[in-house]
């Protein structure tokens, strides 16, 4: 473990392909392994849109918090925020309404490591180290608590996140329990991975991911994707491919959008 990069925490595992690392390197950031490498290769090699996807992943992000930003939204509660790059939620957040606060919550040390490096001595941000598998814990934590007061309109963003929780943990039950503690006037964003178009692209993409990353991934119908949305209303454009959420330009609208493979959608809870 010697030659480990400086940015790297004592300990982690460097030979088994990762969530965060892997979604790094195809985003073209270099905080991944060769083993993260190897996977993304892979994974480009059986969906030729696999970087394009994540990068348009990323864009949606970025115009979701703005549209919330606009909405009045001044806390985010960001799960599964991955390792930060660039046009992170908080300087999205803040550069549209400065007083904004961000709670991003990981699983992965090296995202965590490299967060608190991002932002020390931001005191409008922090990093939790949380599993949403136990989002009670989550809610309690005292990070969460310094950031976020859930007697105001919160943003919580589930992007690329839901997919990685199997049918049999729940990621329903999950959610329920996060808007459960979330006031009226809050919204909620997902983008899941989805096989809605079945078609061989999204069989054989799932099929390499879940043969060479540690976390499986598990693709979900449209459907399945809207029960996350119970309890809230849907704003415009709807549920919908990524490309097609309220694009900054028609030229960001590929003539396929379900090439990209990802549903996504926000909403506002309303009671």
């Amino acid at each position: 473990m010697a030659d480990l990069p400086d940015w790297a925490p004592p300990g982690v595992d460097t030979k088994r392909a990762n969530t965060a690392r892997v979604y790094d390197y195809l985003l073209g950031g270099s905080h991944n392994f060769l083993a993260d490498q190897d996977a993304g290769r892979a994974l480009a090699a059986v969906d030729p849109n696999a970087r394009v996807f994540t990068r348009a992943n990323r864009a949606f992000i970025g115009r979701a918090v703005r549209f919330l930003a606009g909405a009045g939204i001044r806390q985010f509660l960001d799960i599964g925020s991955g390792i930060p790059t660039e046009a992170n939620v908080h300087e999205v957040a803040q550069e549209a309404a400065p007083d904004s606060r961000v709670a991003y919550v990981e699983v992965d040390p090296v995202a965590i490591a490299h967060s608190k490096a991002i932002l020390a001595g931001d005191d409008q941000t922090a990093i939790i180290e949380a599993d949403l598998r136990e989002p009670e814990k989550m809610l309690t934590h005292p990070a969460t608590g310094r950031m976020i007061d859930f007697s105001q309109p919160v943003g919580l963003l589930l992007v690329a996140v839901l997919h990685f929780i199997a049918d049999a943990e729940d990621p329903w039950r999950i959610v329920a329990t996060l808007r459960d503690a979330l006031p009226p006037g809050s919204y909620l964003v997902v983008g899941q991975a989805t096989n809605e178009d079945h078609t061989a692209a999204n069989e054989a993409f799932e099929k390499m991911y879940n043969r060479s990353v540690s976390t499986r991934i598990n693709l979900r119908r449209r459907a399945e994707i809207l029960r996350f949305f119970d309890g809230f209303t849907l704003v415009d454009p709807g549920l919908v491919y990524v490309s097609l959420w309220r694009p900054d330009s028609a030229a960001d609208v590929p003539d396929d959008p379900s090439r990209y493979g990802n549903l996504v959608g926000v909403a506002r809870k309303t009671s």
